[in-house]
């Protein structure tokens, strides 16, 4: 058993609520393709030093199923992947009025 899988069943947590909440995080929201579009137009404009936003947008990737079972059977994840499913983590944690977790407690 990964050490994923015991955090989750230490607290409680079912991979469907990961996964939904990973989708709400990670969704594009109309915020975030106004910040790519901002960042598309700068950069074809060469002659401006504006910046391109302080602001990240979404990634647009929430976590799939197989990269959630890569996680619980303890495979190699990518470094974005882990980030991914520590922000879905951590936001199940939030709703169930638990301390946060951080990337060493997960993997």
């Amino acid at each position: 058993m990964s050490k994923f899988q015991e955090y989750l069943d230490k607290q409680g947590i079912d991979t469907r609520r990961i996964l939904v909440a990973s989708k709400r995080l990670e969704s594009l929201k109309p915020e975030d393709r106004s910040i790519k579009l901002l960042r598309r137009t700068l950069k074809k404009d060469e002659n401006s030093k504006k910046d391109g936003g302080e602001k990240k947008p979404r990634s647009g990737r929430p976590i799939a199923n197989p990269t959630l079972n890569r996680a619980i059977r303890g495979e190699r994840l990518s470094g974005a992947a882990k980030s991914r499913l520590l922000r879905a983590v951590n936001a199940v944690l939030k709703q169930k009025k638990q301390p946060e977790a951080s990337l060493t407690d997960l993997f």
